[in-house]
Order: C-alpha cells, then structure tokens, then sequence
C-alpha cells in the first residue's frame, strides 16, 4: 500500500469511529456546542469528508443537530470554540457556497455581530481602564481573534469585524499599568490562567493564546483588502516584537512560550531552548502566522525568515521527537497541517520536502491507542482531518482550518 493509500485508508478508520455522537455530559448543557471536544468539531471532520464526496451527509448532519439541540449561548463567554459563534462556523463550513443550513446561518449572524460588538466594546474599555488583559478576551478559542476569524467568512465587510480589527490594533499599543510600560497584550494571569500571589502577568507568543493568533488575523484581513486605521503598523509592530524575541540556536530560530516580568525587564527568557513544534506554542504556529505577516507586508525577506525558521525546525529531529500525540493543538496533525499551509504559499521551496516526513510521522501517531477522545482539538477528529489533507494534498474545501488561523 502507498504512503497515499495509507494515509486516506487511516483517515477513513478515524472517520469511522466518530460516525455516532459522543454521550452528552450530565449538566453541561453546552457540552455539544464546544468545538474543541463536543459534536460541533466532530463534524467537521464529517463536513469535510461529505464535501469531499467520501461520504454522505446523513452522519455530518447527526453531529451538526447533536451541537445545536440545547439552546445556543451567545453570552459574554461564547467565542469561536463554544456557543452560536461555533455552530456558524460549522453551518459555514457545510454551507460553503451551496444554499445548505442557509436559514440557520441567518438565524446566527446577527447574534454573533451583536456578541463581537459587545466584547470589542468591553475590550477597549479595558484598555482605557489600564488594565491587563486575559487570554480569554483575545485569543483564539475563547476571544476576540477566534470571532474576528469567523467574521472574516461570514461578514467580511460588517462594523463587527472592523469594531474588532480596531480593538486588535489597540492592543498592539504599550499599556501602561502602575506606572510600568508593558506590552498591551500583557495578561494579569500566568500560562495556566492562576493568579498566584505575587503574580504580575506574562506575554504570551504562542499561536492558541499569545499575540501571535492577532497577528494571523490581522494579516488574512490585510490580504484581503480588510484594514482599519493603524492596521498594517501593528502588523510590523507585533512583527518587531517577535524578532525582538526570536532567539538563535543550533537547528536554527526559535522563540520563548512567554515572558514574566523579570524576562521582559532582562531581556532575557529562562527558556533555554526550543520547545516542542506545535502549532499552540510552537515555531510552526508563530513561523506561519509570521509568513503571513510578511505576506500582508509584501516584505519578502521577512517571508524568507518565516520560511526558513520552519524549515529548520521541522528538520531536526530532536524537536519532533518532542511530538507525543497525534493531535491538532500540540501534536502531530496540528504541526503537519500547518506545514501544509505555510507550503501553499511558500517560495523556500526545500519546505515541501518535509511533507512527507511528516506525514509518515502523523501516520504513526495516529496508529497508537487514543488518548484525548473524539475531539477536534486534540483527539480523533482533528487527526482524521489531518489525514485527509495528507492523503489528498489539498485544500480543505470547508475551510475547517480557519479556526486555527492558519488559513
């Protein structure tokens, strides 16, 4: 059997154990709704395959009504990954340009406009209060740059996706907090969201929750002729942050998780070298978004750098073997699928040699025992969407990876 074969053949088996809705979670009534774990990512992997003509969508649609049987949170708390935001990006995906889940689509646009307005609003507030931020206000899952990226599908042109865009060019601005210049996506909480005792916050550069989901944000709307005053100066600015921080090694560029106060007055991180190539954390995550940047820059030497420290970090075999698991966040799926899109748009051509790597290397994982659930994020879903991309070496024609802002 081919390296091909064997790829569409596991993703097919992955498929396959994800054809029934998972048990609902006694008293999480909102469990369904949760793209990371619940029914509503697991039917992307559905949507895509449906799409795809490998499947029909009888078990896709089972997953999309499973998602939207309790009634759909459009509070303060819902984003991207949970709530009436997650089930328009699945409807979205399955809709594409067909008139299929038309008049639920419509039933959430105006909600999810109405919940952007209202969290951007309370955002900048925050910023003219001068007070540090949270994950949750800005981050991919849980935040505005999680919502931004389902406006950008949905109402490309609407006043929520310019109030957004507008807050994220805010947040690029020095926030000043006791009378000490941070950076304005300084949060008041650690890595782990705990606020310990003599915690002053940290800078977070990673993909899932650092300044880095902004940065892919802001540069997919500049390249589609989506900007807000200041737009491309915080696209340069979050840029010149990044190589501020960008430290050389023996397999090349990498970058700290985060920064605590001590690092950012030092100047130095305690981290001491690379850590695993994830999309989360990861140079994938941060060398994509930063192509991506340099895409919307039109700089081709920072494409190059970008390029390159992907390369080199791919290439070395002590950083993969940093990869435990199979999945999307910090696993396998997430790092090959990244590549996979940094490839379509590269001009470092030695990238697409790593494909295949590292798709024999997803293969592996995906064959161990599974250990994360049937989840998009981190368990069967994601990785059989990664599978299909390696096996097909196309585009998701759902346009799944949106929500990792990857695409």
């Amino acid at each position: 059997m081919t390296i091909t074969a064997s790829l569409a053949h596991v993703a097919d088996q992955h498929a396959r154990l994800l054809r029934t809705p998972p048990p609902r979670t006694p008293g999480d009534h909102w469990a369904a709704q949760n793209l990371a774990t619940g029914s509503a990512g697991i039917a992307l992997a559905h949507i895509e395959r449906a799409r795809s003509g490998l499947d029909t969508w009888q078990t896709a649609h089972a997953h999309i009504r499973d998602a939207a049987a309790a009634p759909l949170s459009d509070h303060d708390s819902a984003a991207l990954f949970l709530g009436a935001p997650a089930l328009a990006f699945v409807l979205d995906a399955a809709a594409g340009t067909s008139d299929r889940y038309r008049t639920g689509l419509a039933d959430l646009d105006a909600p999810v406009a109405r919940l952007a307005h209202r969290r951007a609003r309370t955002a900048l507030a925050r910023i003219d209060a001068a007070q540090p931020a949270t994950f949750g206000e800005y981050d991919v899952f849980s935040g505005l740059s999680g919502l931004g990226a389902l406006l950008l599908r949905r109402a490309p042109d609407g006043s929520a996706l310019e109030h957004i865009l507008t807050y994220l060019v805010a947040l690029t601005q020095p926030l000043t907090v006791d009378n000490e210049v941070l950076p304005g996506w300084w949060v008041g909480h650690d890595p782990h969201r705990r606020t310990p005792p003599g915690h002053r916050g940290h800078s977070n550069l990673g993909a899932a929750h650092g300044i880095t989901g902004p940065l892919a944000l802001l540069a997919h709307a500049a390249r589609r002729g989506i900007t807000v005053e200041g737009h491309h100066q915080a696209i340069a600015d979050i840029c010149h942050w990044l190589q501020t921080w960008r430290r050389d090694g023996d397999a090349g560029p990498w970058w700290p998780e985060h920064l605590d106060i001590t690092e950012l007055h030092t100047g130095r991180t305690r981290q001491t070298g690379p850590g695993r190539p994830s999309w989360c954390y990861g140079t994938p995550g941060i060398a994509r978004a930063g192509q991506l940047a340099a895409l919307a820059l039109n700089d081709h030497a920072l494409q190059d750098h970008y390029e390159r420290a992907m390369l080199a970090c791919l290439g070395d075999d002590t950083q993969l073997a940093r990869l435990t698991d199979a999945g999307l966040c910090h696993g396998l799926a997430g790092t090959f699928h990244t590549l996979w899109r940094t490839v379509a748009d590269a001009t470092t051509p030695a990238l697409r040699e790593q494909l295949p790597r590292l798709a024999d290397a997803l293969l592996a994982a995906a064959a161990r025992p599974h250990e994360h659930g049937p989840g998009l994020l981190n368990g069967t879903a994601g990785t059989a969407l990664a599978l299909h991309t390696a096996a097909t070496d196309t585009a998701p024609s759902s346009g799944w990876d949106a929500c990792l802002l990857i695409a």
